[in-house]
């Protein structure tokens, strides 16, 4: 089976699924299943543009709305995790995982799923010590500190899939597994990545409760992203009682942008007979009706309960009759029903609503599974508290407040405190202008550029993609198809306009003291798009 494995989506649906059927037509596979690693941004609407933490001049719709609103159908199955930068309000309508648009499915705040006898699990969010022991509390309309709080993992989702017993092949984060880094080219990613030596270093880069779970779950393949680049690492890890020593490949990828290393295919063995629909994990399911009465919707810090005389059960992995339990309450269907509907109306480009206010719904989807397997739908148990208590937040600002004051269980993290400095937050004019962080503007006559390729020290054009053909197996796939139409329009600016546009926005680091040469150095701009004060400086 061939699966394809995308790094950060930032809402470019249109990019990746035409660059895989650009690559199926020239490399003569057929892709089965498509895995996004976070910040999908599955915005409806202008109402969850409001609800996504990224600056308010960069709140654009991308191209979620088409398959939302059946404009288009995604041509291959795809399964993804959230990230720090969504439209939360969606996808906390769907707390245990659901369709957001036909052939489109969010794993929710955690989950596990199969698919053609291949079991994949997936964490969503980024890990924040200051929120990991609180529930989930927030609603929309959120303040600032929840417009961020809301996308951070939280400890009780760490804790069911800690009650996994059965093997994991594919497992999904945003962040990347604490030390991950030690177990591949670290030096590599150093060159790539100068900011990241501190916190590599001083092993503080990553999430450690992701650390926790890859050492828990040993997968076969964990994908992650976040950090908008590709790093591959093999993880040993020690054999556990009874059996035999396993191994995790791991692979984080960038973003979607040309001639970055956003998009992977790996070939994973299928399992004979087994169904060719997505289906839910009888295990999984019983880890959450048997965990359903530890959730909390408040801000309260909570511990997981523990082997320390205090609790009367810290165990709750689940047993054969617990699962066959679970079988008889799907009438023995584990198939996910195709049971996708609206919420809310669809983004309509000829009548847009900029003032349209955030939105809450509860989701039938969720309502159903939880009315199946007695489970509490935490979006609607918050909505209805906020409702009572008459307090809502109000609507998210650029600022962002640390969520609490709780220490971590994690001795070495210093995730709310990192002050490493990171490139990738610089203020930008264009999303669609990228350029490379380490080095100096190429020359034109550079014989490494693309033929026939204007380059300008901005970039102001895309490049046509590359001719050359790209292997396949466990190899970047870089090829782009020609620019679609989600491509925003280039500015016919004259050399002139050019060099003043680039001296102007780089004057402030020509005058750099600390600087080694008087060449203005270029920045990466487009991330600030995707960035947000605390919570991605230092992950």
């Amino acid at each position: 089976m061939k699966i394809a494995v995308e790094g950060c989506c930032h809402g470019e649906l249109d990019k990746i699924y035409e660059t895989i059927t650009y690559l199926e037509k020239k490399e003569a596979v057929k892709v089965n299943l498509l895995l996004c690693c976070g910040d999908f941004q599955a915005v409806r609407n202008e109402g969850d543009l409001k609800c996504m933490a990224v600056p308010a001049k960069y709140r654009t719709m991308q191209t979620f709305y088409k398959y939302y609103s059946g404009e288009k159908k995604a041509p291959v199955l795809t399964i993804f995790i959230g990230g720090n930068h969504e439209a939360s309000n969606h996808l906390q309508e769907l707390s245990y995982g659901g369709w957001v648009a036909p052939n489109i499915y969010y794993l929710g705040y955690a989950g596990v799923v199969r698919y053609k006898g291949i079991r994949i699990g997936g964490l969503s969010g980024i890990f924040k010590s200051h929120d990991y022991r609180k529930g989930h509390h927030e609603f929309p309309p959120y303040s600032p500190e929840t417009l961020r709080s809301v996308y951070h993992v939280r400890n009780i989702e760490v804790f069911k899939l800690k009650q996994i017993r059965m093997p994991v092949d594919i497992f999904l984060s945003h962040d990347w597994p604490r030390g991950i880094y030690h177990h591949g080219p670290t030096e590599d990613l150093l060159r790539k990545k100068k900011f990241l030596r501190h916190e590599v270093e001083s092993n503080a880069l990553g999430s450690p409760a992701a650390a926790e779970l890859l050492e828990h779950l040993q997968p076969s393949y964990w994908f992650s992203a976040h950090l908008h680049v590709k790093f591959a690492a093999l993880k040993q890890h020690p054999p556990k009682p009874k059996a035999a020593p396993r191994a995790t490949k791991f692979l984080s990828l960038d973003k979607c942008l040309p001639y970055r290393e956003f998009l992977q295919i790996v070939d994973v063995p299928e399992r004979a007979g087994s169904s060719d629909n997505l289906e839910y994990d009888p295990e999984w399911l019983a880890i959450l009706k048997t965990t359903n009465d530890l959730q909390r919707t408040t801000p309260h810090p909570w511990n997981p309960p523990e082997n320390n005389g205090l609790h009367q059960r810290w165990d709750f992995t689940v047993s054969e009759e617990a699962l066959m339990k679970v079988v008889e309450q799907l009438s023995g269907e584990l198939a996910i029903p195709e049971n996708f509907s609206r919420t809310v109306p669809p983004y309509n480009p000829s009548s847009p609503q900029y003032h349209a206010a955030p939105s809450y719904h509860a989701n039938p989807q969720t309502t159903e599974l939880c009315a199946t397997l007695g489970l509490t739908d935490l979006y609607t148990q918050v909505g209805q508290a906020s409702n009572m208590s008459g307090v809502q937040d109000g609507p998210g600002e650029e600022e962002d407040t640390q969520s609490g004051d709780e220490p971590s269980q994690y001795t070495t993290d210093i995730s709310a405190t990192s002050n490493s400095f990171n490139p990738d937050e610089i203020t930008i004019e264009d999303e669609w202008e990228e350029e490379d962080i380490e080095e100096e503007p190429k020359s034109s006559a550079d014989p490494k550029l693309p033929r026939g390729d204007i380059h300008t020290p901005c970039h102001l054009v895309l490049p046509p993609p590359k001719l050359e053909a790209s292997p396949i197996a466990m190899s970047p796939l870089l090829d782009l198809p020609p620019p679609c139409q989600s491509t925003p329009a280039v500015p016919n600016l004259s050399p002139s306009d050019l060099e003043e546009r680039f001296l102007k926005r780089t004057s402030d680091e020509a005058g750099d003291t600390g600087s080694r040469t008087t060449t203005p150095r270029i920045k990466r701009r487009n991330q600030i798009i995707y960035a947000t004060v605390d919570d991605d400086c230092d992950e």
